[in-house]
């Protein structure tokens, strides 16, 4: 029961001042000059206030509020080690069942440090969870918080941020060992081939000095092993096997008495960048189509290009002095002898033989294809001809004869079957409609006996784009001399850019373009795979874990020639991904996470936060008064009141409160009806009584 007194006067407050405070006056001068009956006057005009202002006394029922008291439980990957679990799990059922002791507090547990499964973090942010616990809570009800953690917590803010008592319970055991290593400095990027410095250190907590062995490895090849000194930093040069993702990776042996290995391996991602591509472009003569090749080429930054356009072939003497011409000399030995190893890519445009290259180095040519290089054929009529190189030595590395026919008719150039698959010509815009959303061409040249992948036609379903490998080289052949077309807009264009492009970079075996690819990537703690063919289906792929466990994953077609996969992941680290003879390297998880960079248990990270607020870290492993199973030990929980002790040798405190729930107002009146009638009429009746004496 609460009892108290409220006014709900009749008039307004300002109303009721002007009416009264002038008669107040005048009892208050009455009394002044002691005239007869002042003081009833008084009383009276008192009466009359109070029945104008209505005192009413209220009667209100309360229900008592609860303080919230939080549980949040460390459950991150480092809670795994050891007996962590088994304590943390002990400690919170037995605070659990302290709290429920005492009915003033609502206790609210929040699980925390255990990421989704797409998330690329894994540092422990017990605050985050704390704050969301409380996040409804006005400060006043707040009893306090309790933490159950090994203590290495990433996001401890500052005291002013916390509000209650907060208490801290470590697991783990006291003199903990972990050695660990980890990267000082690692580029995100280095040149294919070329030397890369890197530092790392290796850490040990139990203070051991001396050294140890470093494996270096590179993508799962082990490519050397370091002598590393415990706690200074080591410098490391590595080189850069391939272009696109390359997984740098150094691990050291476990020790006895060691908490964990997980941190034994260091990860860096490197992205491996070539030096620019080195093209050669040979024109047999001005054409149409020359300056789309030329202009593709220079507009690629990767590219180096050189050009070269046969203006005045040998054959063409019209008495013009040599000392007058002001062409340039075709420089044939130094290309094609001295400096053909240079080039990654040599295109022949509508070149013909004309005695402009010797004989003899058609089969450097051909020689550089076997053993490496990469030959691309743009055709035009002369293929066809007497003059053709098809004609020279170059033969062993083409993939096709002519048969000496120039189709001369409108054609919409097409994808074949391995077209639609194939990573060159796959999902070319305009290439889904029937017929191709692009223009037409209107010269083909006839071929027989063709080699490699069909990855285009033409007119009548002829070969239009062939690709094909020879020796360790590859050969391209593009039957047509009419690309320009899509780059000038006829008819709308076409996709030219994308074609001619992804064509001179698979001859140089950009690895985004093979046909048989398998490639496996980390979101999170997602591994996604993604399998690149040229068959119809790719079947299982097999997961090798960081910790040798195996399982299968089914890879289902996501568009032509595109078959993907994914699988969520509990460990964090290297998995081993194989897709018949193809095997791929991925990193699941944060690279070097924050929750392994220091996994020894402490009572340091904690223990600011938790002095500030009253609070107080113990051990749970400690000796205690009250001892549970797993050989843990948990202090008493008692309630305080405002800012009394929150902890003590063997207890923790929760604060309660004096905060309540209005459930229900009883109101009585203290001059309403016959009483306070009366007691205005006795007041009044008194005052004339003694007036008229």
């Amino acid at each position: 029961m609460n009892w108290s007194v409220a006014f709900e006067p009749l008039l307004s407050w300002p109303l009721l001042a002007a009416l009264l405070v002038p008669l107040v006056l005048l009892a208050v001068v009455g009394l002044w000059f002691r005239q007869r009956g002042a003081w009833l006057r008084l009383v009276a005009l008192g009466a009359l206030g109070l029945a104008l202002a209505n005192p009413v006394i209220l009667d209100e029922e309360r229900e008592p509020l609860k303080s919230v008291v939080a549980i949040v439980v460390d459950r991150s990957q480092s809670q795994d080690i050891g007996d962590r679990t088994a304590q943390t799990n002990a400690a919170v059922e037995g605070l659990k069942e302290r709290l429920a002791r005492f009915r003033q507090f609502e206790v609210r547990v929040v699980e925390a440090g255990r990421a989704d499964a797409a998330d690329d973090r894994t540092e422990t942010r017990l605050f985050a969870a704390l704050e969301s616990a409380f996040r409804d809570v006005p400060p006043s009800r707040i009893g306090g918080a309790v933490m159950v953690t090994d203590g290495q917590v990433h996001d401890v803010p500052g005291a002013s941020a916390i509000t209650g008592p907060l208490h801290a319970l470590i697991t783990g055991e006291e003199d903990e060992r972990d050695r660990r290593i980890r990267f000082e400095s690692a580029p995100r990027f280095g040149i294919v081939g070329k030397p890369l410095d890197m530092t790392y250190r290796v850490i040990d907590t139990g203070g051991e000095a001396g050294s140890v062995d470093v494996r270096v490895s590179i993508n799962g090849n082990q490519v050397s092993v370091q002598r590393a000194f415990i706690g200074q930093e080591m410098s490391l040069q590595i080189t850069i096997p391939s272009a696109g993702r390359n997984i740098v990776e150094l691990s050291i042996d476990r020790v006895p008495g060691e908490l964990t290995d997980t941190n034994n391996r260091a990860i860096a991602l490197v992205d491996g960048i070539r030096e620019n591509l080195r093209v050669l472009l040979v024109s047999g003569e001005p054409h149409a189509g020359e300056r789309t090749w030329r202009n593709l080429l220079k507009s690629d930054a990767s590219v180096d290009l050189v050009h070269f356009t046969i203006l005045r072939p040998p054959e063409k003497q019209d008495g013009t002095p040599i000392n007058e011409l002001s062409l340039i000399a075709f420089p044939t030995r130094e290309l094609f002898v001295e400096r053909i190893n240079d080039f990654d890519l040599i295109i022949f445009d509508r070149y013909q033989h004309r005695d402009v290259l010797p004989i003899l180095y058609y089969d450097y040519i051909a020689e550089y294809v076997e053993k490496g290089g990469a030959l691309l054929i743009a055709a035009g009529p002369e293929y066809a001809g007497e003059q053709s190189i098809a004609n020279t030595p170059l033969i062993s590395a083409l993939p096709a004869m002519p048969n000496g026919d120039v189709i001369e008719k409108a054609f919409y150039p097409r994808l074949t079957d391995l077209g639609q698959r194939h990573p060159v010509t796959r999902g070319l815009e305009g290439s889904a409609q029937e017929p191709p959303r692009w223009s037409r061409w209107f010269r083909q040249i006839g071929i027989e006996q063709p080699e490699g992948e069909v990855v285009m036609k033409g007119a009548d379903d002829r070969p239009l784009l062939l690709l094909d490998r020879k020796g360790e080289g590859r050969v391209g052949m593009f039957l047509s001399d009419q690309g320009w077309l899509w780059a000038r807009g006829y008819e709308g264009g076409g996709p030219h850019v994308s074609l001619y492009r992804r064509i001179a970079h698979w001859l140089m075996k950009e690895p985004e373009l093979e046909e048989e690819r398998l490639t496996a990537d980390g979101r999170g703690m997602v591994l996604d795979i993604r399998r690149q063919t040229m068959r119809d289906e790719a079947g299982p792929a097999r997961i090798i874990t960081p910790s040798g466990k195996t399982l299968d994953v089914q890879l289902n077609k996501s568009e032509p020639g595109i078959f993907t996969g994914s699988v969520e992941t509990s460990e964090i680290g290297l998995y081993q991904v194989g897709n018949g003879d193809l095997t791929a390297l991925a990193h699941v998880g944060p690279v070097n996470a924050p929750e392994f960079a220091d996994v020894v248990s402490t009572e340091n990270v904690l223990r600011p936060a938790t002095e500030a607020t009253g609070g107080d870290v113990r051990r749970l492993a400690a000796t205690g008064i009250t001892a549970l199973a797993n050989d843990i030990s948990l202090p008493s929980v008692v309630p305080v009141r405002g800012n009394a002790e929150a902890s003590g040798r063997d207890w923790l405190g929760f604060r309660t409160t004096d905060d309540s729930v209005l459930k229900s107002v009883s109101r009585v009146p203290l001059f309403g009806g016959f009483l306070g009638l009366g007691l205005l009429l006795l007041a009044l009746g008194a005052m004339w009584y003694r007036e008229g004496r």
